[in-house]
């Protein structure tokens, strides 16, 4: 091998040099990234709009006398301020996985002499000696390169590695798969290009989800609700002629008792429900919010390489000027027969793929029951292709090594060997078909291929006589064509069916790559996602405005190629500034700042770097695009969860601000049906459960045929069912039991309430009409056009055993005397009991008319369901 040492500027720095440039600049590292303290980030989830309003709510309960109310809710906050925690600073660890990127030791060449040092002791115009597997430690340019390749797909995301020639600029980051090459630095630490894109990963704030602004809508408008509605009751307090003292403490009752404790944690535990439905679909979501998101996801930018495509080089074709033969299924397994297309033609075809094993180095090994490629993936490839037509290719390599090498460069665009008798060439065709006796046919081949998208190489040869080639044009001249080898990372089976599932389900695809155009373009148009008249745009082109680069990329099916880290991240914030939910998907360390800007980053799995996985809120196990449309699935009806519970959780507000009601109606004359504690039991004893199973509700196929489903949770039919059909039958029934318990004891209109067991067996009956009721409404809020019934009762497998655990509790705080002496409530008499169950009766038959009131209404619209229906 040619020593590369005698190129200009091989010696190198000499030590003092180097050891002064690091004093003045500073060591070879990226910065790290400025963070909160973890103490500040855990105080900030203690101090949010909704945790300050909990916290009110339970100042409230403490001047109320009412410290287990206090106490519960405080408990409250500190479960949702620690979860929260747990879940934050994906950019900094993001961050952290970049510093992997630099290497730990390096070789420089210093005074002439090669020495190992820290990566970080590397300085400008250090000299780097790079040999195969070493990673590039800093910028640089190289100054020799002998048969030397680089592999930057973790940067750029280029599907093949590139040739490494004198003046080429190398990257930090990137690394040498073959060959060797000096390189001189030109830049270190934090100006180098991976700190680049560190920086755009770091530099903004991740996009709030679309249920993180609609659940601050939903706390507010709920807030505002409960301060409004205890001012009322303190005024009518006073003027029903109580002290101020004791309309100030009921006032506050009914304040904290509309504040909904148990809201956020529903949600959490729904969401975390949802992910781990998703992780069973392949799907592992980083970032709780990330699974309602994705739901309302309305642009997909993808990434070509490991998600469109299966990330394994093959060699789809070969042509011989006697025949062709197209390769087996994809990978790099060599037990997977070639297809002649001309059986005739198999020694000819052997001998391409013979001819061009012995200029390769790369090949495929077994390891672990997988078979993986080493090298260069296209080298390997070959390798895989020869074996697959039973060429001994193991044999090959164990044999005489060549007598001569000359290796690519970026001026021949060509490589060869020598071997004892014969000269085998392979290269670009362009470079290679020029040297060849007739090559006519085979340019009418190449045209077609390449028409496709493919990468092709050109194999040739000839046999030596007597003479020697002692340079590399002397050898390569009067050469015979072996054949073409067309190569192809392919399209993964399934992908074509998923973007048509997205395209009914209203979300518009795009392909956002680093690859070539024709590569790109060839793929699209395989997998569906680009027609023949769809837009190919290159990220040189893109225009500097936001506002037109959205409306630009702003397409279904638009294909935009060698994209830069900076297009990734504008494209991301234009298509948002349109108002679209966008999910971004990648693997490579470029991807990290598009990722952490897109309303959902989605990282490969298998193949992605942990720069992208730890940047991104969703990581694909599989790599397939497919789960990201089980995962839609999954957020969709994650979304319509969300809207269940609220109904169901706002309904038992109706329920338990009535009692209040009639009493400020009847100027204090009507007793409390329902105590403050005896709600507080109601929210966090009897309704969580409940409202956890409803967030369970499995999907029921249904989401994916239609758009996004989006807008307010707080729509028209969350509304009317909830204050004007479900809450309003249970407030009816509660005030009926609650009265009736009276009667039954001998009161008659006009006369005194009674005091003693008998008010608290009456409220103990109004307690458990709630409590009966709103478990058959956790059945009702399971769907908004179909009755439990139709649905199957036990298809919610949590429902069943969350309405039995809040039952139980029910009983347990209604007849334990010390709990019940608390709550002022007592076993309620049999008018009570019969009360209650007719009140879960009559909720589902209002429940069952409006729904098939509703189907009626449908069936006759001209525009079919409602967008934002929640259908089952």
């Amino acid at each position: 091998m040619r020593d590369i040492s005698e190129q200009p500027g091989a010696a190198g720095l000499a030590p003092a040099e180097a050891a002064e440039r690091l004093r003045r600049d500073g060591p070879n590292e990226l910065p790290a990234p400025k963070r909160t303290p973890a103490a500040a980030r855990l105080a900030r989830q203690f101090v949010h709009f909704f945790a300050l309003m909990l916290w009110v709510a339970a100042g409230l309960a403490l001047v109320a006398g009412l410290p287990a109310l206090a106490i519960a809710i405080a408990a409250v906050i500190a479960l949702n301020a620690v979860f929260a925690f747990a879940q934050e600073t994906r950019a900094g660890r993001a961050a952290d996985r970049l510093k992997a990127m630099i290497p730990r030791r390096v070789t420089v060449r210093r005074g002439g002499l090669a020495r190992e040092i820290d990566a970080t002791a590397v300085v400008v115009d250090d000299v780097l000696v790079l040999e195969p597997g070493d990673r590039v430690p800093a910028d640089g340019v190289a100054l020799a390169a002998f048969a030397a390749l680089v592999d930057t797909s973790m940067l750029t995301r280029e599907s093949v590695a590139t040739p490494l020639a004198a003046g080429d600029p190398v990257l930090a980051g990137s690394f040498l798969i073959e060959g060797a090459a000096e390189a001189r630095v030109t830049a270190t630490g934090a100006a180098t290009r991976l700190a680049g894109i560190a920086r755009l990963t770091t530099a903004s704030q991740p996009p709030r989800s679309p249920l993180a602004i609609e659940l601050r809508r939903v706390v507010r408008t709920i807030a505002v609700i409960a301060i409004a509605v205890g001012g009322a009751f303190l005024g009518v307090s006073l003027l029903i002629g109580a002290t101020p003292s004791e309309a100030l403490v009921f006032s506050i009752g009914v304040t904290v008792a509309l504040v909904p404790e148990a809201l956020l944690p529903t949600v959490t535990l729904s969401l975390a429900w949802g992910a781990e439905q998703m992780a069973h679909r392949n799907v592992l979501v980083r970032n709780l919010d990330a699974v309602e998101t994705l739901g309302s996801t309305t642009f997909i930018c993808t990434d070509k390489t490991g998600t469109l495509t299966r990330n394994e080089m093959t060699v789809v074709q070969g042509w011989t000027p006697d025949g062709s033969a197209l390769a087996g299924d994809p990978g790099y397994a060599p037990d997977r027969p070639v297809v002649l297309s001309d059986p005739r033609a198999q020694r000819a075809i052997e001998r391409l793929a013979t001819a061009a094993v012995c200029v390769s180095s790369g090949y495929a090994t077994l390891n672990e029951g997988v078979w993986r490629p080493h090298g260069d993936p296209m080298e390997a490839a070959i390798d895989v292709f020869a074996r697959r037509l039973g060429v001994d290719t193991d044999g090959l390599r164990a044999g005489p090594p060549p007598t001569m090498r000359f290796p690519f460069d970026g001026r021949r665009r060509r490589m060869s060997v020598v071997t004892a008798d014969a000269v085998l060439v392979k290269g670009a065709p362009d470079s290679v078909l020029p040297l060849c006796r007739d090559s006519s046919a085979a340019r009418d081949v190449l045209d077609a291929l390449t028409e496709r998208g493919l990468r092709v190489l050109a194999v040739a040869g000839r046999r030596l006589r007597d003479e020697l080639p002692r340079t590399a044009e002397d050898a390569e001249r009067e050469l015979q064509l072996y054949g073409l080898l067309a190569l192809q990372d392919p399209p993964r089976p399934d992908v074509e069916q998923a973007i048509q599932a997205c395209r009914g389900a209203g979300i518009k695809v795009a392909m956002i790559t680093g690859d070539h155009p024709a590569t790109a373009t060839a793929i699209a148009a395989q997998v569906g996602l680009r027609d023949r008249d769809g837009e190919v745009l290159v990220g040189s082109a893109l225009p500097a405005d936001e506002t037109a680069l959205g409306a630009l990329v702003d397409r279904d099916g638009i294909v935009v190629a060698r994209v830069s880290p900076e297009d990734k991240l504008r494209i991301a914030r234009a298509l948002r500034a349109r108002g679209h939910v966008v999910a971004m998907t990648g693997d490579g360390v470029n991807d990290g700042p598009a990722l952490h800007e897109a309303d959902i980053g989605i990282a490969m799995g298998a193949s992605g770097t942990d720069v992208a996985r730890e940047a991104a809120d969703l990581v694909l196990l599989d790599d397939h695009f497919a789960s990201i449309v089980a995962g839609i699935e999954q957020g969709r009806a994650t979304f319509l969860n969300v809207r269940r519970f609220l109904t169901y959780h706002l309904t038992d507000n109706v329920a338990e601000v009535t009692p209040f009601v009639v009493w400020a109606l009847s100027a204090g004359h009507f007793p409390l049906a329902l105590g403050v504690l005896q709600i507080l039991a109601l929210d966090l004893g009897t309704d969580t459960l409940s409202a956890v199973a409803l967030g369970a509700e499995p999907s029921r196929g249904h989401v994916l045929e239609h758009p996004p489903v989006s807008g307010r949770l707080l729509n028209r039919s969350v509304l009317w069912r909830a204050f004007g059909l479900h809450g309003p039958t249970i407030a009816i029934f509660t005030i009926a039991a609650f009265v009736l318990s009276f009667v039954v004891a001998g009161w008659r209109p006009g006369e005194a309430f009674p005091g003693g067991h008998t008010a608290m067996a009456a409220s103990g009956a109004a307690f458990m009409t709630v409590v009966i009721a709103q478990t058959a409404n956790a059945f009702a809020c399971r769907s908004a056009t179909r009755r439990p019934s139709q649905l199957g009762w036990a298809s919610n497998r949590l429902l069943i055993p969350a309405a039995a655990a809040e039952l139980a509790f029910s009983l347990v705080v209604l007849f334990v005397a010390p709990i019940a002496g608390e709550l002022e409530h007592a076993n309620p008499p049999l008018v009570g009991w019969l009360v209650a169950a007719l009140a879960a009766g009559a909720l589902l038959a209002v429940d069952a008319a409006w729904k098939a009131q509703r189907r009626r209404a449908t069936a006759h619209s001209p525009t079919g369901p409602p967008r934002n229906d929640q259908r089952p």
